[in-house]
């Protein structure tokens, strides 16, 4: 689908398309790998490129499987990575944070990333990336999705509003399908918690305050 074709859609609905109830299991958490505590429960998202958060999300069909991994900056709510594959293995999520890391802005400051336990963020390929990287690791402590609100949250947006779940393409189709709606969604979907900026305005600067996630309480976007 092309990017006018998409824009479209989403104009004529208002950028919101009814999602459909579904439910893929896409964590494993019970695996020997060193788990981590959560260490931004309690953080302020003051500025850019301070804490990211990382998630999966299941994006295909029984026919075309695809699996979306997503590097997302906390305060700025701007996509910084993302790679969509045909299985749970750990390359995936891996590539979505090489490309975030390849799109940072602020490489001066310290950097937290917070994902859940699942396999793919303990392994030790995955870990020896953040600690290469100097960025210290914070982990969701049960299954709740608010301990990953915001991973969570743009992940709804993707699929409900830019419909990346809603067709059964090819895995090369599914690709550039997400290419158009993380583009779309980082330069035009603005966001109440960022002022009504978009992630790309959000991100450009440090001085606004950002509303937070509340626990048992999803955040207005």
């Amino acid at each position: 689908m092309g990017r006018d074709k998409l824009f479209t859609i989403l104009k004529a609905n208002h950028m919101l398309i009814i999602p459909k109830k579904s439910y893929h299991v896409t964590t494993d958490s019970h695996h020997r790998f060193r788990k981590h505590k959560n260490c931004v429960s309690e953080v302020q998202f003051t500025r850019p490129e301070q804490v990211w958060a990382s998630d999966i999300t299941y994006t295909g069909n029984r026919e075309n499987p695809s699996y979306l991994a997503l590097v997302t900056d906390a305060y700025s709510k701007k996509i910084m990575g993302y790679d969509v594959s045909s299985s749970l293995e750990t390359e995936g999520s891996i590539r979505a944070l090489e490309m975030a890391l390849e799109k940072r802005s602020y490489g001066n400051h310290p950097l937290m990333h917070h994902s859940d336990r699942g396999l793919q963020y303990c392994s030790n390929e995955y870990q020896k990336l953040l600690k290469d990287n100097t960025i210290t690791t914070s982990m969701t402590e049960k299954y709740d999705p608010y301990q990953n609100a915001i991973a969570e949250r743009v992940n709804g947006i993707l699929k409900q509003e830019f419909a990346i779940a809603q067709y059964g393409t090819n895995l090369e189709t599914k690709k550039l399908m997400v290419k158009d709606a993380v583009n779309l969604y980082n330069s035009l979907r603005p966001h109440l918690s960022n002022h009504v900026l978009t992630p790309n305005m959000m991100h450009k600067q440090q001085k606004l305050e950002r509303k937070q996630y509340k626990s048992k309480k999803a955040e207005q976007s």
